[in-house]
């Protein structure tokens, strides 16, 4: 079953290996394991629904509580710690578009607000129901059938609330794919990547998903929007783009049309070593610039690849490894690439091997695909290491950012330091480090991970989270970066959105979803502050 406080199945366990719990209490102390409020005692503290019945709405206490938040820090910190304080009045499970309509309608009537729901991933703060006015989940799951799939034009339709494995799985039984994998894959949905700009880890070759909506339908407080597929058009505003990042504001999507392609014949992902930072950032600035027809590059800085080794186990293989790197002159301060090549074997294969003689010529030593097979078995279930870190007292948090090439450096050192500095002041320390998760010509995205102690109360774990978002928010908007690469605005992001689109951008944005819901009904308080 899915877990109602933490990340993904409950039968999924993954235990911090001894090497990687002595290196975090090496790097910030020992942390006490929190306790944690039962299920029940959080289902009886949700009080009764202000909405009428309906055939379509569940109005159970555990219902509302496990549609309540998603998977950001201060989500889990009001679950965990039984602070919930805002939750569903009711949760509806729509299987068409004219449901979609009538749940609006009730909506509407009742003077409700309306939260879309997809696989319940969001790490800024998209599902919170705000106090004040009764508030409607409306859970897309059951709207996740292949509706059409155009061979000719590599097009498929699907219903807006199918997840990231089961859109795979219907595709791949006809011989595609839309390679889109983002970390959240197993649960997050297509919908929920349109509403939020989603970018998958192997984008280089298929793209980020404003590349593969090609079209859909959106069911607004103001009426129905269809929107049609063209391979291109110069025909005035893109309407996609209305909907892409729109964050559930105007309406919701119920039907989206995705460009497909065929299953890759080959694909393979190798390790690169660098000897440290700069020479690192050249090479895979270089490579990426070279426009090779990768399908995935991922840099890691230095401390991230000391730590990723360690937090990987396998003591005596990692030993050896670097061991062989010190001979080749990666030693200490050494940066990890993971190169990704897929599509048809001859092209793939070309793109990979031009790729490694550019990182030789770089000053990057090859690892090999051991490193690169692992990450790709592993990659959606690392994030269950949030669970495992939680259970040993220590809390996972994330930001990301994208820059153009001048600005990416100073950022990612920038970002680092505000972490750390964030919760000096309380004697803590934060071990904080990056990756470039998503490579351009132009520029890259910069992701930091931030390790720190649980306080080990409400009060706490809610002030360390704050002062290190503050923190580290300041320094992405101070060094030029847009407050989202991947992951939406939400309600945790939306403080720092002015710095990027200016008083005339915001005025646009809140035109547009008044437009299409005069009354404010649709995720009020997300990407545009109240």
């Amino acid at each position: 079953m899915r877990r109602w406080n933490g990340w993904g199945d409950d039968s999924i366990e993954m235990a911090l290996a001894p090497e990687a719990l002595a290196y975090l209490e090496a790097r910030i102390g020992p942390g006490a394991a929190p306790r944690d409020t039962a299920f029940d005692a959080a289902c009886a503290a949700i009080p009764p629904g202000r909405l009428p019945p309906h055939r379509l709405v569940d109005a159970s206490p555990a219902t509302r509580l496990t549609h309540a938040l998603g998977q950001s820090l201060p989500d889990w910190l009001r679950l965990r710690h039984g602070r919930v304080e805002t939750e569903p009045d009711g949760v509806a499970f729509p299987e068409s578009g004219e449901d979609v309509r009538e749940l609006l309608r009730y909506a509407r009537a009742h003077g409700a607000a309306v939260v879309p729901y997809g696989g319940g991933t969001s790490v800024a703060g998209h599902l919170e129901a705000l106090p004040g006015r009764p508030t409607l989940s409306i859970d897309m799951k059951r709207m996740r059938a292949l509706l059409s799939l155009d061979e000719d034009a590599r097009l498929a339709t699907f219903g807006a609330g199918v997840a990231g494995p089961d859109l795979e799985a219907q595709l791949r039984a006809r011989g595609y794919t839309l390679g889109h994998f983002p970390q959240s894959f197993d649960y997050s949905t297509l919908g929920g990547w349109i509403a939020t700009r989603s970018s998958g880890q192997q984008s280089l070759r298929y793209g980020r998903i404003e590349q593969l909506f090609a079209g859909g339908r959106v069911e607004t407080p103001a009426g129905t929007l269809d929107i049609p597929t063209f391979p291109a058009s110069s025909a005035g505003t893109d309407l996609r783009e209305m909907v892409l990042g729109s964050e559930g504001r105007l309406g919701i999507l119920t039907e989206a049309t995705v460009r497909i392609s065929p299953l890759p014949e080959h694909e393979a992902f190798h390790a690169v070593f660098f000897p440290d930072w700069e020479r690192a950032e050249q090479g895979v600035r270089a490579i990426v610039q070279a426009r090779y027809g990768l399908s995935m590059l991922r840099l890691s800085n230095a401390l991230e690849t000391a730590t990723m080794l360690t937090l990987a186990g396998h003591a005596r293989q990692v030993a050896l490894l670097e061991g062989y790197l010190r001979l080749r002159g990666a030693g200490e301060g050494k940066c990890m690439l993971l190169v990704g090549a897929s599509g048809e074997a001859g092209q793939a294969k070309a793109a990979l091997k031009a790729a490694l003689a550019l990182a030789r010529r770089m000053g990057g030593v090859h690892a090999g695909r051991g490193l690169g097979e692992r990450w790709e078995r592993g990659r959606f279930r690392n994030v269950y290491l949030r669970n495992a870190a939680w259970a040993r007292g220590y809390a996972i948090d994330t930001v990301e950012t994208a820059l153009d090439w001048p600005r990416v450096t100073p950022a990612m050192e920038a970002i680092e330091a505000a972490a750390r500095a964030a919760l000096a002041r309380q004697g803590e320390r934060v071990h904080a480090y990056t990756h470039l998760s998503h490579l351009y010509p132009q520029g890259a995205s910069v992701y930091s991970t931030f390790i720190y102690r649980l306080a080990g109360n409400y009060q706490g774990d809610m002030a360390r989270w704050r002062r290190l978002k503050q923190a580290v928010s300041g320094a992405i908007v101070e060094a030029g970066g847009t407050i989202s690469h991947q992951h939406g605005v939400g309600i945790d992001h939306a403080p720092w959105l002015a710095h990027e689109k200016g008083a005339l951008g915001i005025g646009a944005m809140r035109a547009l979803f008044a437009h299409f819901d005069p009354e404010g009904c649709m995720n009020p308080g997300k990407l545009l502050p109240l």
